[in-house]
């Protein structure tokens, strides 16, 4: 029954989603828009797009119920252009989120952002609070400048051999996404965090943000890991009720 009724969901966002593109510094860039309401971005994590991600765990349909919920798929990923130049990424990222509530005659918005959407998603509350009604970090944390994850992505060979030069060049990337305590203790927008309990992000990354923002509540899904926590409903449950509590 629950996988008659999950097909069903994909079924009416195929009717009822609409996708689209525009171009953001260049670079093509796809999304869907569906739902009416609060508008609600949603940026997913790396080696995934915002169908994978969000659409196809039913995480979309579910907000859509009360939201414009709108998915891109970020460049270098999904049906989005796909730069080769570590340069095209970033910093970049974050840009392409307020370029697309730009095109889309938007002001702000909920952010929620998974893993690197997570830190795509802060690096935009930090550059733009102005647009970020609230944020959401799920399966992500604070990625502080010269940490472990920046210094990883730096040196990419191997994985350009695996994964290709646009991902490869997206990873090197995604150290510039790295953001100041200054900057993290500097916003004002509410702002919460979702990580599964067996994520090594958990004491990776959340710990430290949660010393520099107690204030920011976290909310642990059981069972669930870095690569398993998207397909858990307990995740898309808390999605759908911090996006409410944001509300109140």
């Amino acid at each position: 029954m629950k996988l008659h009724l999950s097909l069903f969901c994909l079924c009416l966002f195929a009717v009822f989603a609409r996708a689209d593109e525009f171009t953001s510094s260049g670079v093509k860039i796809f999304y869907t828009v569906q739902g009416s309401g609060t508008p609600v971005v949603l940026i997913h994590g790396l080696h995934s797009s915002g169908s994978m991600n969000w659409t196809m765990p039913g995480i979309t349909a579910a907000l859509a119920q009360n939201h414009r919920v709108i998915v891109m798929d970020c460049r270098g990923h999904g049906k989005s252009d796909k730069p080769e130049t570590d340069a095209a990424y970033g910093v970049a990222m974050a840009e392409d989120v307020v370029a697309l509530l730009t095109h889309l005659d938007t002001r702000k918005a909920h952010i929620v952002g998974y893993s690197m959407g997570g830190m795509i998603a802060l690096k935009t509350a930090v550059l733009h609070p102005d647009r970020v009604q609230d944020l959401l970090l799920c399966g992500m944390g604070w990625l502080q400048d010269g940490s472990m994850l920046q210094g990883f992505w730096e040196h990419t060979s191997p994985r350009e051999r695996l994964f290709g030069s646009s991902t490869s060049a997206c990873m090197k990337g995604m150290a510039r996404l790295a953001v100041t305590e200054a900057e993290v203790k500097a916003l004002k927008m509410p702002a919460a965090i979702i990580v599964g309990d067996r994520d090594p992000v958990e004491k990776l990354y959340v710990f430290p943000l949660t010393q520099i923002r107690p204030d920011w509540p976290v909310t642990k899904i059981a069972g669930a890991g870095h690569i398993t926590c998207v397909m858990k409903p307990d995740f898309r449950d808390a999605v759908v009720a911090t996006i409410a509590k944001f509300e109140k």
